[in-house]
């Protein structure tokens, strides 16, 4: 069984290695400093999780997409400009799955730090699979996937000295202090939904069929949070960062990057035993999302019913998924809460595949600290009581 990669065992033990005697931050000092945070804007839930276990007891990062809507196809709120142009330091994924941010972020400020995800040294990253029904083996071997990383990760062994010692000079960007004014941070679950769901509507009416089509995201696979390994590496890039904006701060951020990468590996042991039972069984996704976790958990998925989950698949691709469900005897079919589900039930009416759930962005979970290990297991829980049925 597939154990954790080894970029997450070594950031791990340089997190828990660096256990010199670090300056106390007196009681109540993270309070009383709370104005003085700095601003973070993250893009999706999962990142802002992460941001919020390293900032927790100093500050909170704001969210863009939350609720049911999809970084896929979303458009700012005027509150949510007004966030970005005030931020500090800005952390999404890519330019092309956070495509609406492409444009707003050329106009911040150059004291504004930007940290792209998939861009992160040491960030195992996966290429998109062409078609939608490929089988388990293209995930092909884990260091031919890094697309141009060095092979060695950027071995966090380094990160001893790097995030908890004296912050080298890693980032061009200059800090300026910003103003600290409250912004409001809209809930726009129902409008952005509605939004998104024309947006959704309008390319499925448009785009009738994505056979080889090569996704929007650069041939890279954007997903990347969803093996805890990319998580663990996701969370020392973001303390680096803050580290250096907010040195002040810079213990405690040392110190929750340590408790969430515990938490990280608890997480892992325990998925990785309810995955054991489900390994081998073969299933199909709604859309290419779950590679990151399929890899770090030996998982068999052999399809999507869309390689972008913007365009509506033709029929060739559905004749193609259901052939591949009949050859492979494929046990589940997953929906996902973000699109609607009237092409995932056209294939079980044909087929009578068992159905469920995924989420890569935990629609239904409130957003904060623990949310990234709560998608993490509440997609693996899915997996296991479709696929784990009559085994």
């Amino acid at each position: 069984m597939p154990d954790f990669s080894p970029v997450f065992r070594r950031a791990f033990c340089a997190a828990s290695l660096a256990t010199l005697p670090l300056i106390a931050i007196p009681a109540g000092s993270a309070s009383a400093h709370g104005d003085d945070a700095p601003k973070v804007v993250t893009s999706i839930k999962p990142i802002h999780s992460i941001a919020s276990a390293i900032m927790k007891d100093i500050g909170e990062p704001a969210l863009l997409v939350d609720g049911a809507s999809s970084p896929h196809a979303y458009s700012l709120r005027p509150s949510e400009a007004r966030a970005l142009s005030e931020a500090d330091l800005v952390v999404y994924v890519s330019h092309s799955l956070e495509g609406f941010l492409q444009k707003p972020l050329q106009t911040l400020s150059k004291s504004s730090h930007q940290l792209e995800l998939v861009a992160v040294e040491g960030m195992a990253l996966r290429k998109m699979r062409d078609g939608g029904a490929w089988e388990a083996h293209q995930h092909g071997d884990h260091d031919e996937d890094h697309a141009g990383h060095d092979d060695d990760h950027h071995d966090h062994d380094e990160h001893d000295d790097h995030a908890h010692g004296d912050h080298d000079d890693h980032n061009e960007h200059a800090h300026d202090d910003h103003a600290h004014d409250d912004h409001d941070k809209d809930h726009h679950h129902d409008d952005a939904k509605e939004a998104d769901d024309h947006d959704h509507d309008h390319a499925a009416d448009t785009h009738d069929s994505d056979e080889d089509h090569h996704h929007e995201h650069g041939g890279i696979d954007p997903h990347i949070w969803m093996d805890p390994a990319n998580g663990a590496s996701i969370a020392i890039a973001i303390t680096d960062e803050l580290v250096e904006i907010d040195p002040e701060h810079a213990d405690a951020y040392r110190d929750n990057l340590k408790t969430l990468l515990a938490s990280l590996t608890s997480l892992g042991n325990d998925l990785r035993q309810k995955v054991a039972p489900i390994q081998g069984k073969p299933y199909v996704v709604f859309h290419d999302a779950y590679q990151y976790l399929e890899a770090g958990f030996g998982l068999t998925a052999v399809g999507s019913i869309t390689v972008s989950p913007d365009q509506k698949p033709g029929a060739k691709r559905l004749h193609e998924i259901e052939d591949k469900i009949r050859d492979t005897g494929a046990v589940c079919i997953f929906a996902e809460p973000q699109f609607r589900p009237a092409v995932v039930q056209a294939v079980v009416s044909d087929t009578g595949i068992r159905t469920g759930t995924l989420d890569p962005l935990g629609a239904d979970l409130k957003a904060g600290p623990d949310t990234y290990q709560q998608i993490l297991a509440q997609n693996v829980d899915a997996l296991v009581d479709c696929l784990g049925q009559g085994s």
